[in-house]
């Protein structure tokens, strides 16, 4: 049986999303073409091997398109509708989106403690650090590691989030926590629910949204010869390699809820269509509007993110572009009301409110700054420029 073709025709005609056209929806086919240009000239300049984008307004799909290879070694294999492309970061707000849609339910306020329902938390001074301290990034345990023996060791890694220790003072400071924060919010997943974090995330995500072939946190064995593998640069001028850690199956079975979530890119411009359309997709009331109002706003203030070296306006997920100068990731352009989040070195996904725009750009290269955030504002910005 053709799996990857399977999975292509399903998506074909269960896709959430109906299918339209960049000037149905209001969009200029010109920036969208340049787009597409700077992002062919990447492939050619040995940037990234691969990328694929993703357009969507008011409910439907305006443009998606696969470009260069998914795969480099030892053939390379091209990228296509259904690959999967490694979400890093941007899985932060997928399991963003579970943590809502649990709240919702009753089972936790995010103004709860951790140690309220996880008790072995408290352990090191960390009893008073609240869910929104937490996934705001002003936790105080940035650097904490979870290792590779814990990944899929229930009862381990819940010994090892409970044994993290503090760098400063909790609320103190917001400074960007990569892993640490999301593992936590992992146990409480489970602590709250007593199932498996990624089962749950499935469960109450992508699978109501209609996305659960397109978006996964924990890639099953069965979906692994539609990933894309990740890559790493090399010295300049020289293209990138495999990164064999980013691709290992433990990885990416691990689906670690701040890091390792695999998707398309239409199904992340899905995710945060239901978001533009108050908590909606696919017939599917997932949140509500209020609660939506909640989380995506700013939590943080104008206070400096210290990984970042500017404020980041953090929401409960996604984070707001605000009417600083400029953000990382968002496009100077951007409407304030603007959000999103990025992955590191490869992409970046995000919703606008006031055009009911969302977009999706990823990519297969981890690729350091400054040319990754230079480049994430060119193309976000050609983007802003498309809506009319």
């Amino acid at each position: 049986m053709d799996t990857a073709a399977d999975t292509r025709a399903f998506s074909a005609t269960n896709f959430p999303l109906p299918q339209s056209d960049l000037e149905s929806l209001g969009l200029r086919r010109q920036q969208i073409e340049r787009l597409c240009a700077l992002i062919e000239r990447h492939i050619a300049e040995r940037r990234y091997p691969g990328c694929q984008i993703a357009l969507a307004r008011h409910g439907k799909l305006a443009f998606h398109k696969s470009f260069g290879n998914a795969v480099t070694e030892p053939k390379s294999q091209p990228a296509r509708e259904d690959t999967l492309w490694l979400l890093y970061s941007n899985t932060k707000v997928i399991t963003a989106v579970c943590l809502w849609v649990l709240a919702e339910r009753g089972l936790f306020s995010f103004s709860d403690k951790i140690a309220d329902h996880v008790p072995e938390f408290r352990k090191n001074a960390k009893g008073n650090i609240t869910v929104l301290q937490t996934i705001t990034h002003q936790g105080g345990f940035p650097s904490a590691v979870v290792p590779k023996e814990a990944w899929a060791d229930h009862k381990q890694l819940r010994r090892t989030v409970c044994d993290f220790t503090l760098e400063w003072s909790p609320g103190s400071k917001v400074h960007y926590h990569g892993l640490s924060a999301h593992w936590t919010l992992g146990v409480l997943i489970e602590a709250v629910t007593g199932r498996d974090f990624r089962d749950v995330i499935r469960e109450t995500v992508t699978e109501p949204l209609g996305l659960d072939h397109e978006l996964y946190v924990g890639l099953p064995e069965s979906e692994v010869t539609r990933a894309a593998d990740m890559h790493e640069p090399m010295s300049a001028g020289e293209g990138c390699r495999p990164d064999a850690e980013a691709n290992s199956m433990e990885w990416r079975k691990a689906g670690a809820p701040g890091g390792a979530g695999y998707g398309t890119a239409r199904a992340m411009a899905a995710l945060y269509q239901m978001m533009l359309q108050d908590g909606q997709l696919n017939g599917v009331q997932l949140v509500s509007p209020r609660l939506l109002q909640y989380a995506i706003r700013n939590h943080t203030g104008e206070r400096v993110d210290e990984f970042m070296g500017m404020p980041m306006h953090r929401g409960l997920g996604p984070h707001l572009r605000g009417s600083t100068e400029n953000i990382r990731g968002l496009g100077g352009f951007a409407h304030p009301h603007a959000f999103g989040h990025g992955g590191v070195g490869t992409s970046y996904c995000w919703g606008d409110p006031e055009s009911g725009v969302s977009f999706a750009y990823v990519t297969n290269n981890r690729i350091a700054d400054p040319w990754h955030s230079r480049r994430l504002d060119q193309v976000a910005n050609l983007v802003h420029t498309a809506i009319l």
